[in-house]
């Protein structure tokens, strides 16, 4: 048995949850998974692992012994980092996961400036606006925009970003221009964007001179991707509340219009988010520094 890859394959296999999700994300056969976990039990004359058909839970003894094996991994990857000059020339797969729209509107387009300074690392980029569980996943680090639900997490803030309330030109000729926020549950209609997670129809915010009024709206269609959304508004099927660096584009060639100009609508922070117990290593260590760079511009007003 090589009881090194034994090692990881246990941790993985804690932190995803199942022998599955684990194969999956190392890249082995199931079987073979199942095979180094029986091996190393056998070694240890210990049942770390308590296994259903739906899930695995780790025993009292399986817990005390990844707690001590976590540790050692993590400074094994260290020592090899700085053995092989890894602090000045970063190396290895890095996997990260974004909304959507971050993803294609900045991270993206900038990833070319980032491969030039770092060319030997891989990035695995998951672009979606599902909240992943990043132990069980097996993500190194998230962008995520909002207040932040598990405070278990580390969390670096990067930016603060302004939201903008707009509508197609076709849109506003078949309804009108809204006067009041309170129209949006009337008379007008939004599209709505709903969590894939929660199912949860995210509430529209205005504020102005004290007031302020927040509602679900009425919609037509809902939408949980935040580039369906920004399409379903293109398309004329209602108002949306968008990030305004989504939208500068569209405002300045007329595809969309702002409106109700004279409320503003609560901005939100983005943070890079990646787990406690994670060794951030050279690779993730400056993706996240590279990452807070490109969101530089946007800590003042939330445009560029």
């Amino acid at each position: 048995m090589d009881q090194f890859l034994a090692l990881r394959v246990f941790a993985r296999v804690v932190e995803a949850g199942t022998f599955t999700k684990a194969a999956d994300s190392l890249g082995m056969p199931k079987p073979t998974v199942t095979k180094l976990i029986q091996s190393l039990e056998a070694h240890l004359r210990v049942k770390l692992l308590n296994r259903t058909t739906r899930r695995v839970t780790v025993t009292a003894d399986g817990a005390a012994y990844y707690e001590r094996t976590a540790r050692l991994l993590a400074e094994l990857e260290e020592i090899d980092a700085s053995l092989s000059n890894a602090q000045a020339s970063p190396k290895g797969r890095v996997r990260i996961d974004v909304p959507a729209v971050v993803a294609t509107r900045i991270i993206i387009p900038a990833l070319h400036s980032f491969h030039a300074r770092y060319p030997d690392i891989q990035i695995d980029l998951g672009a979606g606006d599902r909240l992943v569980n990043l132990i069980a996943d097996n993500v190194d680090c998230v962008v995520r925009a909002g207040s932040l639900i598990d405070e278990s997490l580390v969390a670096r803030r990067i930016a603060y970003m302004d939201h903008m309330t707009c509508a197609a030109p076709a849109y506003l000729a078949e309804y009108g221009i809204p006067r009041h926020p309170s129209e949006l549950g009337g008379t007008h209609r939004v599209v709505g964007y709903f969590s894939a997670g929660t199912g949860r129809i995210s509430p529209y915010e205005f504020e102005r001179k004290g007031e302020r009024v927040e509602l679900p709206g009425r919609y037509a269609v809902a939408v949980n991707d935040s580039n369906a959304y920004l399409s379903a508004a293109l398309a004329g099927l209602g108002i949306v509340q968008l990030p305004s660096f989504t939208v500068n584009r569209q405002l300045a060639t007329g595809e969309l219009v702002p409106v109700l100009e004279d409320w503003t609508t609560p901005g939100f922070p983005v943070y890079v988010v990646y787990p406690p117990n994670r060794h951030l290593s050279a690779k993730i260590r400056v993706f996240v520094d590279w990452v807070a760079e490109l969101f530089a511009p946007f800590n003042a007003a939330g445009r560029r």
